[in-house]
């Protein structure tokens, strides 16, 4: 699903609101898993799911293709998400998801792989983006840079940081709050 939508000129007799259709049917769940994971609350991450689509039904006109619609969706929802925990409100607000309120994975998991979900959640913010988008959401590394506006080389050594400060987390059975 790495198409990307056609410069205004260029597409085939789709209006905005069947590319936005399109779109919500292709990344609605992919979007509000990652948002649901970087947000900690599912109310929240259905209100940024629903924000990014909007925001990328204004911004339609101006999507050069330049990137895949994967990519310029998840640097929006990326971003919104953000804006959301920038929120002066939100840092007073306990966001911890329990599990159950995750969106269902495709797969069924396991408790180290549950672990590992929880561990992640922990993780610092420019951290925790890369994860996000290149492990949950199979982007490759050059993709995440294009999403989050990093040179893939930034990427790189985040993923790195990321795998290496998971791997003490897992070793030390991940100091959990719970």
């Amino acid at each position: 699903m790495t198409e990307t939508i056609r410069p205004q000129h260029d597409r085939r007799a789709e209006t905005p609101d069947e590319a936005l259709l399109r779109l919500m049917q292709a990344w609605e769940v992919p979007i509000r898993r990652m948002c649901c994971v970087y947000l900690r609350d599912e109310d929240m991450a259905r209100d940024a799911v629903q924000e990014t689509f909007l925001k990328a039904y204004r911004g339609l006109s101006g999507f050069r293709g330049e990137s895949s619609e994967r990519t310029w969706l998840m640097r929006i929802a990326i971003n919104t998400c953000r804006d959301m925990r920038k929120a002066a409100w939100f840092r007073f607000v306990d966001r911890r998801v329990t599990l159950e309120k995750l969106p269902e994975p495709v797969a069924e998991t396991s408790w180290e792989r549950t672990d590992l979900t929880l561990d992640v959640m922990k993780l610092p913010t420019k951290l925790l983006d890369v994860v996000l988008l290149h492990f949950y959401q199979g982007m490759s590394v050059r993709e995440v840079g294009a999403a989050l506006g990093i040179p893939y080389q930034t990427v790189t050594s985040r993923l790195k940081a990321a795998c290496a400060k998971l791997r003490v987390q897992m070793e030390e059975g991940g100091n959990r709050d719970d």
